[in-house]
């Protein structure tokens, strides 16, 4: 992570509505990359009324193009959600 603006997504769901995530972390395991997001909003109300839902997808290639696909099986989800609240826990503690 770092001090610069945001890096930003635009993610379309499985209803097809477009939706806007900043990354907060990015991890490299087992030779697969995973990303944690959480929604931006535009209003700034609506982040408040947030529940600051952690959205964490795998990157997944065809061809050259990346995709950011959701984690299927359940044991790998929660296996490297908590990686990722573990390391974000860390941080903030740090600061």
């Amino acid at each position: 992570m770092n001090g610069n603006s945001p890096e930003l997504f635009s993610l379309v769901d499985e209803d097809g509505v477009q939706q806007e995530f900043e990354m907060i972390d990015k991890m490299e395991i087992d030779g697969a990359v995973y990303y944690a997001l959480v929604p931006c909003y535009d209003d700034p109300a609506e982040d408040l009324e947030s529940d600051g839902e952690l959205v964490v997808l795998k990157s997944e290639y065809e061809g050259n193009e990346e995709f950011l696909v959701s984690i299927d099986d359940d044991d790998e989800y929660d296996r490297i959600g908590n990686m990722f609240i573990e390391r974000l826990n860390v941080e903030f503690e740090e600061e």
